[in-house]
């Protein structure tokens, strides 16, 4: 049985694919404005790499803010039911997941089976987002990834008041005029989101061990910043920005059997 997982993201759209339980490929490219368009030529671009055709697919679900332009999905699931699911896949014993990704960050509270008890979303500021980090890095002369690594040289602890993406800009060309260290600023900035998503983690619960998924999770300073805030070390998949593709597959595998 094939099946496919499609995360539609606001920045990424990813695609992952089953047989019978096992990852055959995942891919991702940028969803621009035609979504719809992106997801098609994905798909068929992925399944030509496989020799396969839509005619081998036993169902296809997707995920994601984009989900709805996915039209010919058999299945259309929240990020937080695939998100929940696919971590259960890979660490059973999770009960809090972690989702940050480039416009909004959820925490997840799961029961068995991945099944969602609770979940509550960072939507409406970018201050617990990627999109926070890159507008920093951007004030800062940086790339993201350098953003990241440059924040675990600093072991200062450089308060960051404003919440606000717009603002804390500011903030961060008034440190430069402060002589302030840049990685004492990146240090900051991390610091500054992972106390944002701990403390919206918080609400749903904050039950260890802790999962940490999406494409924050590949951002050095950030995962350094979360595990000081929550005095544990978080467990990362090797591919972090895919899990609520994997889940969108595994609940199509679910459902067609």
């Amino acid at each position: 049985m094939v099946t496919i997982g499609i995360d539609v993201g606001a920045k990424n759209a990813k695609i992952l694919i089953l047989k019978d339980g096992e990852i055959l490929i995942s891919k991702y490219r940028e969803s621009g404005f035609d979504q719809a368009g992106v997801t098609t030529a994905l798909l068929d671009e992925t399944l030509a790499e496989l020799k396969l055709t839509r005619d081998d697919i036993t169902s296809i679900c997707s995920t994601g803010a984009g989900r709805k332009a996915v039209t010919f999905a058999n299945e259309v699931v929240t990020e937080v039911s695939a998100t929940s699911r696919a971590t259960f896949e890979m660490y059973p014993e999770v009960r809090t997941v972690i989702d940050v990704g480039a416009e909004e960050g959820r925490a997840i509270r799961c029961g068995e089976r991945g099944k969602v008890e609770d979940f509550a979303i960072n939507e409406k500021c970018a201050a617990g987002s990627g999109a926070f980090t890159e507008a920093m890095a951007r004030a800062l002369e940086l790339t993201v990834e350098e953003l990241g690594k440059i924040s675990l040289d600093s072991s200062a602890s450089v308060p960051m008041n404003a919440q606000c993406a717009v603002f804390a800009e500011s903030e961060v060309i008034s440190l430069l005029h402060a002589n302030t260290a840049k990685q004492d600023i990146a240090k900051a900035i991390h610091d500054a989101i992972a106390s944002r998503i701990v403390s919206m983690t918080r609400r749903v619960g904050l039950n260890k061990p802790i999962a940490l998924v999406g494409g924050m999770a590949r951002n050095v300073g950030f995962v350094h910043s979360l595990n000081a805030a929550i005095e544990d070390e978080v467990l990362i998949p090797d591919s972090p920005e895919m899990t609520a593709a994997y889940g969108a597959a595994l609940i199509a595998a679910e459902r067609a059997a």
